[in-house]
């Protein structure tokens, strides 16, 4: 990963620091209901007033489309900032059709309208970058989740004034450098999720990565079809079998071990507490769906565990929403944990049904490095480059 500059690196006294945040959280009744992105950025806010900047947090809400629509003001979530950061947070409104004037001193906080109430900021508008630019001296990016958008907010305005990486930013960057750029070897990867189709990019780029990958969820089903197993009226891709034996022969020139379930829970109907039994892959029920992988399974993934230094995990065992079809993926989960606990283990994961998943088997605060980022982490897993990131880097 090219080199990038971080608060380390710059003066913040007496400057006004633009940094972009990502604010697009839930509200009910015009209360935040989740806080975790504003938790995850409050220390790079608090060291940039701490440190004598005038500090000016730039954001986006929703997708108002380039106009105004006040049920997607930021205003709301100004009142929260303020809670966590323990200092007055004034909001800004602006329509963003003129530079607004921001009257803020060092030490202080002020909050701006959502950024998506301008046209020019998804379309990534030279104009509108620079009339944002135009507002500080510094720009910070702490916002990785909404790295993969080249928006002006996010992108623009680092080609127009000195940019840094935030904390979270930094922390996210060196997480991801950890896991799969510079990664202590053995390298397990563990994919699961609906469909194939969703993932392909993220399962070519692996497959040239990873020492191993382990596919599970419904995408297993294709890949069990594609060896010729039957999988009864389980979720399958089966247009895509091709793609999915295609995949296994480029794990095999890569010299990658794809590690598919060998048993799976099998039930009649996809609800709570419906009756399930265990099978074999080459005995799946006609009339069976399978909805997790069975425990011989979790212990081939446990012993794979075991061999390897570093884990990259996007997306469940199986259906673990509802129990009983949550058991594998919790066993591996905790499994992992207690590795990475054991320092035996780098285990970095993300997307938003790996984190519910890891908060479900209550261990995600023993993983190396959870990333809430979505988009941006699935991206960075396809091996695809992060305009926000690239704009961060240091040019020569």
């Amino acid at each position: 990963m090219p080199a990038f500059r971080t608060l380390d690196d710059v003066t913040l006294s007496g400057k006004r620091v633009l940094c972009r945040v990502d604010l697009n959280v839930p509200i009910s009744d015009g209360k935040v209901t989740d806080a975790t992105r504003i938790e995850r950025v409050v220390p790079t806010l608090r060291e940039i007033m701490n440190k004598g900047g005038a500090l000016i947090v730039l954001a986006h809400f929703d997708r108002p489309k380039g106009k105004v629509v006040p049920e997607m003001s930021l205003k709301p979530v100004a009142e929260a900032l303020s809670q966590h950061l323990g200092v007055p947070v004034r909001f800004i409104f602006t329509d963003w059709q003129a530079a607004p004037q921001v009257d803020v001193k060092p030490g202080e906080c002020v909050l701006m309208e959502n950024t998506r109430y301008h046209a020019g900021e998804e379309k990534n508008d030279e104009g509108f970058s620079r009339m944002l630019a135009s507002l500080g001296d510094i720009y910070v990016n702490d916002a990785f989740s909404a790295a993969h958008r080249a928006h002006s907010s996010t992108e623009g305005i680092a080609h127009v004034i000195p940019a840094y990486a935030g904390r979270a930013m930094e922390a996210e960057l060196k997480a991801l450098q950890l896991a799969l750029e510079t990664p202590k070897r053995p390298v397990i990867a563990i994919v699961g999720g609906a469909k194939v189709s969703t993932k392909l990019d993220l399962l070519g780029n692996l497959v040239k990565k990873v020492d191993a990958l382990v596919i599970g969820g419904a995408m297993a089903n294709t890949f069990l079809l594609a060896q010729g197993h039957g999988v009864g009226k389980s979720l399958a891709e089966r247009d895509l079998i091709d793609t999915a034996q295609r995949i296994m022969q480029q794990a095999e020139d890569a010299k990658c071990a794809i590690i598919l379930p060998i048993d799976g829970i099998v039930a009649k109907e996809f609800k709570a507490g419906a009756q399930s039994h265990d099978y074999g892959v080459d005995a799946i029920p006609a009339d069976g769906m399978i909805l997790d992988v069975g425990p011989m399974s979790v212990d081939r993934v446990r012993s794979a565990i075991d061999d390897a230094h570093t884990l990259v995990w996007n997306g469940p065992l199986g259906a673990f929403e509802i129990a009983p079809f949550d058991q594998a993926t919790v066993a591996v989960a905790k499994h992992a944990a207690a590795r990475t606990k054991a320092n035996k283990l780098v285990s970095v994961a993300g997307g938003g049904d790996t984190v519910a998943a890891l908060n479900h088997a209550g261990v995600a605060q023993d993983f190396t490095y959870i990333s809430t980022a979505g988009g941006a982490f699935l991206e960075w897993l396809e091996g695809k480059p992060l305009p926000g990131v690239k704009a961060l880097e240091v040019r020569t």
